[in-house]
C-alpha cells in the first residue's frame, strides 16, 4: 500500500453511481427476474470504463471499479455464495425508530433499489464454489485500468467483509452468529485471496464494526457488542491469514444515509477493539457532522506505526461540494491526529453507490467533489511538504 511520501494521496471508498438502466438490470437479477444477460454484461463494462475515466479526470490516485457489477456493496455476495434464500427480517436502525416521521421522508424519496432490509438470508450451508463473477468483474477493471495506462498510483478491489454479510443476511441455518461468521470468513477468503492474487489492494467493508451497534445489536449493551465485533475482526484474521497485511485496508462506517445518528457507537468504544485487525489501513468516517470530532480518539489510542489512516473527508450523502480549503483544513487535521503525513491518504465516508438505485448524490456532483478533494490534497501538500 503506497504512503504519501510526496503529497497526499487521494482515494475513496468504493461503489459509484450507476447508470439507472444498469441499477434496474442489477434489481431485476436479485430478484429473480428473466434478463438480458449480454446487455448487463455490456453496461457493466461500460460503467466501469466510466467509472476509471471519472476518477483520473477528477484525480484520483488510488482507484477502482465502482463497483459496478454488483446489485449491493455486501449483498452481491448472495449472488455468488451458495446457501442463501428466502427473506432477512432486519429490524429498523434505532434511529429510524427513533425518529418515525424521518422514516416517512425516506419512504416518500421513492427511490427504486435492491435489497437492503429484506436481503437473503442463510437457509443452508454457505458455499463459494464458483469465482467466475469475481473473475468477470476483475477482467473487465483490468480492461478499463489498460486504457488509462499508469494515469493512477494503485488499485483496489472492495469485498464484504464476514460480518456485514452475516447481519445483513440473516441466519436461519447455523447454531449460532459466530458459526455463521466463521463459516462465511472460512469462503470469503477465496475472493479475498483472488484478489490479492490479481494484482489488486484489497478493501475490506466493515459496517458491521460500527453501524451494527444501532442495527443487530441495538438490543445489547455496550461489552455484547464489542464482545461480537471482536469475533468479526478474528473472522477477518483468519480469512486474510495468507495476504500480506500491507496490502489489506479496512473500510468502518456507521451507516451510509443522511439520518439522524445520534445512536451511532462512539468511535473511542470501538477503536480499541477494530485495531486487532491485522490490516495496513484503515478507512474512517470523519467528513459528516456526527464524527468529525472523533480524530480525538484515535490521538488517545493512536493506530500502530506502521499502519495508514485514510479519513473521510468528503461526505458522501450530501449534495454539497466541499471548498478545496475545508478539505485541505480536514487533511491537516488528520495529520495532526496520526503524527505523520506519510501515513494519510485522503477519503471519502462511504461509497457513492452503495446499492443499485441507492445514489443520494447526482453522478456529476460525485466527480466534482472528487476533484475538490483532488485540489484540496494539493493544497493540504503544499502546507506539509
Amino acid at each position: 500500500m503506497q504512503r504519501s511520501e510526496n503529497r497526499i494521496l487521494t482515494t475513496h471508498v468504493g461503489s459509484l453511481p450507476r447508470e439507472r438502466e444498469l441499477s434496474d438490470l442489477l434489481i431485476a437479477q436479485e430478484a429473480g427476474s428473466a434478463i438480458d444477460d449480454a446487455r448487463l454484461n455490456t453496461l457493466s463494462q461500460a460503467g466501469v470504463e466510466r467509472c476509471v475515466g471519472a476518477q483520473i479526470d477528477s484525480g484520483i490516485d488510488i482507484i477502482n471499479d465502482g463497483e459496478q457489477p454488483r446489485v449491493g456493496f455486501q449483498t452481491y455476495v448472495a449472488t455468488r455464495l451458495s446457501g442463501f434464500g428466502g427473506t432477512s427480517e432486519r429490524e429498523p436502525f434505532t434511529d429510524f425508530a427513533q425518529y418515525p416521521d424521518f422514516g416517512d421522508v425516506w419512504a416518500n424519496r421513492g427511490m427504486v433499489v435492491s435489497k437492503v432490509f429484506d436481503a437473503p438470508a442463510a437457509d443452508a450451508e454457505v458455499s463459494y464454489t464458483d469465482l467466475g463473477p469475481a473473475n468477470r468483474e476483475f477482467d473487465m477493471f483490468d480492461a478499463a485500468l489498460a486504457d488509462v495506462g499508469g494515469k493512477y498510483s494503485e488499485a483496489f478491489m472492495t469485498a464484504a467483509c464476514p460480518g456485514i454479510v452475516c447481519t445483513t443476511m440473516g441466519n436461519k441455518y447455523y447454531d449460532s452468529h459466530e458459526a455463521y461468521v466463521r463459516a462465511v470468513g472460512r469462503e470469503m477468503q477465496k475472493e479475498y485471496e483472488l484478489i490479492h492474487s490479481r494484482g489488486y489492494l484489497l478493501q475490506l467493508d466493515c459496517p458491521d464494526l460500527a453501524m451494527e451497534r444501532h442495527g443487530q445489536f441495538q438490543h445489547h449493551n455496550l461489552k455484547e457488542f464489542q464482545n461480537a465485533i471482536a469475533i468479526h475482526i478474528d473472522a477477518i484474521n483468519e480469512a486474510c491469514v495468507n495476504i500480506p497485511r500491507e496490502r489489506i485496508r479496512l473500510h468502518v462506517c456507521w451507516g451510509n444515509y443522511d439520518g439522524p445518528h445520534d445512536c451511532d457507537v462512539p468511535l473511542a468504544d470501538i477503536l480499541p477493539v477494530i485495531r486487532e485487525a491485522n490490516v495496513g489501513g484503515f478507512a474512517i468516517e470523519f467528513a459528516n457532522p456526527r464524527h468529525q470530532h472523533e480524530y480525538a480518539a484515535l490521538k488517545k489510542n493512536p493506530l500502530p506505526d506502521d499502519v495508514l489512516l485514510i479519513p473521510g473527508i468528503i461526505d458522501s450523502t450530501v449534495n454539497y461540494i466541499e471548498h478545496p480549503q475545508v478539505i485541505c483544513n480536514r487533511i491537516l487535521e488528520a495529520v495532526d491526529a496520526v503524527g505523520d503525513k506519510e501515513r494519510v491518504i485522503a477519503g471519502s465516508d462511504c461509497g457513492f453507490g452503495t446499492f443499485a438505485g441507492w445514489e443520494m448524490v447526482a453522478g456529476s456532483v460525485v466527480w466534482a467533489k472528487f476533484a475538490a478533494l483532488a485540489e484540496g490534497a494539493r493544497l493540504a501538500s503544499a502546507k506539509l511538504w
